[in-house]
């Protein structure tokens, strides 16, 4: 989806969530306008053929990666069994123009690596040593706490449901030297459970990164090593691997990555809770482990799982609302056009992917850019369900007309923000720019703020359903499920995440209003003070104050300036992480830390603005409005502490 919520927002959101998180994204859409692809209609098919496919792909992705400013990319679609289609685009290297390969172009795709770590928890729960009901500090040596009295399991792991908020810290490091075992990792960065487990998919890295160290423990065999020899070996995926830096004989076939194809290349990344994200691999590979999991465990005669463990792998598991997409044992649903489909998506900083098998016709495709691109859309989802309208096309159904359908869409209207989010520390603030709202509009329909169509216009969704909604002339859909307390909860068909109602302090309007007042005053106070001073030269006019309410007037124009230069300091630190991935690491602790000093100087100066006030008024020399000003300046300064305080940017214990 896309979220659009101003410039500084935008800096906080997609650099120090979207881009550091190894995440799955919601399919978002793009203008057909733009790709100039024509489509059947709902009442031709297009034969699914490997000519038609080239023809297809062939128009449709050079175009799209000119527009987008991408490099290269990479397609793999099989079918029945076998390679339908595969071709690579663009370039791997655009200062040498080397072109991408199916065969030897190594991308990386992210959390795609998360179906790896999966297929090797069913491996071993189909052998008996993992349980995935099981409280899994029976299969670790460090303690995982129960603070809601229940224990994490697999399955919760499995499903995204173990409670966990939102782990940022060191997921990305900038050297291979700072990638520590997960014996290091995993209890030093343990995430505190915000949710009861089995109750709340909240999308978690750190949980996927602690099913592979159960993997490691159970089986007694590195990571690495583990997958390397009960999946990537049997299924010949020579061009594999999990291991950073990449083996000698790999490098040379490694893409570089880029943030747009114009701007130089970018290093290799290193993911630090490598089990959810570490991969390398070539479009070939990615075809073997597609078809071994489209024909229920098996490749060319090798079993890599039982079908019936393949079976309850791509099972429905856990599902939030009935009418929506459920999560698999790993994998997701993400079923359109009719047809039941579980896949995965991945990112990492530089390269975008997605993996998505249609069970029910024994087709899978994987696709990967080797950039972000410009676009505000991503190029995948759209890539992908132009694919499905062509070959797959659909007409939804018509829904049913509810008698209360403007009653229901007041009820579902406003602000909510995701349950993957920072828990009480440092990187808490991206959540106050992170909100999502939805508003009804004159017709009836409801609008969520920053989902919009094809053509660039906000989506409607009526309701077809009691409290589930569909895009109008559209598959999308929105539903509402009230929680415990009576509220709305909102959900999307991507089942690893839900949207919960924001509470009053916490709401992003409010936040922002409170710091964008504050800042204005910082400013202007600032300002006022030297073009006061000139004014009052040029008039020649005499400032009549005792010295320590000058005194008083300077400390409050330095507090001003504290809390300017923390707030400057604060963005710099997020927004640079785009090009220094180490900023969100525990090299940067230290500068953090001082940072934070200067901001608890300045939240304590800012406290002295109220007998600054008070004193100013208690003055019967000093000007009326002048009076007014050092009200409006006290307002600011505790409407900034107030931020400070209620998004903890101000907690020490670096622990994001």
């Amino acid at each position: 989806m896309n979220l659009r919520h101003g410039s500084f927002a935008r800096v906080v959101i997609f650099t120090l969530l979207s881009v550091v998180a190894l995440v799955a994204q919601v399919p978002s859409e793009t203008n057909p306008a733009k790709q100039q692809v024509v489509l059947p209609s709902s009442s031709q098919t297009a034969p699914l053929t490997k000519e038609d496919v080239e023809v297809f792909l062939d128009g449709f992705m050079p175009m799209q990666l000119q527009r987008e400013d991408i490099a290269g990319a990479v397609v793999m679609i099989v079918k029945d069994g076998r390679v339908l289609f595969a071709k690579g685009y663009g370039f791997s290297d655009v200062k040498s123009r080397k072109p991408v390969t199916v065969e030897a172009t190594l991308f990386r795709p992210g959390s795609i690596s998360k179906t790896f770590t999966w297929t090797a928890v069913m491996q071993l729960v189909e052998q008996g040593k993992l349980d995935l009901n099981r409280d899994v500090n029976d299969y670790l040596d460090f303690k995982i706490p129960a603070p809601f009295g229940k224990p994490i399991t697999l399955l919760d792991i499995m499903t995204h449901t173990p409670g966990f908020e939102e782990q940022i810290k060191d997921l990305f490091v900038a050297n291979a030297s700072d990638v520590h075992p997960l014996i290091q990792y995993l209890p030093s960065h343990l995430p505190r459970q915000i949710y009861p487990p089995g109750t709340t998919p909240a999308y978690s890295n750190y949980a996927t990164a602690l099913a592979g160290y159960i993997v490691q423990r159970v089986s007694g065999m590195p990571f690495d090593d583990y997958i390397d020899k009960n999946i990537l070996h049997p299924l010949e995926m020579n061009h594999t691997t999990f291991r950073q830096p990449l083996p000698d004989n790999l490098k040379p076939l490694m893409s570089e990555g880029y943030k747009k194809a114009s701007e130089p290349a970018k290093p290799f990344e290193f993911v630090q809770a490598f089990p959810a994200g570490s991969v390398s691999t070539t479009a070939d590979d990615m075809s073997r482990f597609m078809i071994a999991h489209l024909q229920d465990g098996e490749y060319n005669g090798v079993r890599i799982l039982q079908p019936q463990t393949a079976e309850l792998m791509h099972a429905p598991a856990f599902t939030s609302l009935p009418t929506m997409n459920s999560m698999a044992h790993g994998f997701y649903e993400e079923s359109r056009n009719g047809h039941r489909i579980i896949g995965q998506g991945g990112d990492t900083q530089w390269f975008h992917s997605d993996m998505h098998l249609m069970l029910d016709q024994h087709l899978g495709f994987f696709v990967s850019y080797n950039s972000a691109g410009k676009g505000d859309i991503s190029p995948r989802s759209a890539l992908w369900r132009h694919f499905l309208d062509r070959y797959y096309p659909y007409a939804p159904p018509a829904g049913e007309k509810m008698a209360d359908a403007a009653h229901d869409a007041k009820s579902v209207a406003g602000t909510y923000w995701s349950s993957r989010r920072p828990g009480p520390n440092i990187a808490d603030v991206t959540n106050a720019f992170g909100q999502t709202k939805v508003k009804v509009n004159d017709d009836g329909t409801i609008s969520v703020e920053g989902y919009k169509n094809y053509a660039g216009n906000p989506k409607r969704y009526e309701e077809i359903a009691p409290l589930l909604f569909r895009e109008v002339h559209g598959q999308d859909k929105i539903g509402f499920k009230r929680n415990a307390t009576g509220s709305l909860d909102f959900f999307v068909d991507f089942p690893a995440v839900e949207y919960q109602p924001t509470p009053v302090l916490k709401k992003g309007l409010l936040n922002i209003a409170v710091l964008g007042f504050a800042l204005v005053l910082f400013v202007l106070t600032l300002l006022f003070w030297p073009v006061n001073a000139i004014l009052r030269k040029h008039y020649e006019v005499r400032l009549e104050l005792s010295q320590p309410y000058r005194s008083w007037r300077a400390l409050m124009r330095l507090v001003c300036l504290i809390n300017l230069a923390f707030t400057g300091l604060f963005v710099l630190w997020i927004a640079g992480a785009d090009s220094d991935i180490a900023r969100l690491s525990s090299h940067f602790d230290f500068r953090l830390h001082l940072l934070q000093a200067l901001g608890l100087i300045g939240l304590l100066g800012s406290l002295l603005s109220v007998l600054y006030c008070l004193r100013s008024w208690r003055s019967e020399s000093l000007w009326f409005w002048s009076k007014i000003w050092n009200t409006l300046l006290m307002l600011a300064c505790l409407g900034f502490v107030f931020f400070l305080l209620n998004w903890h940017m101000l907690n020490f214990n670096l622990r994001y």
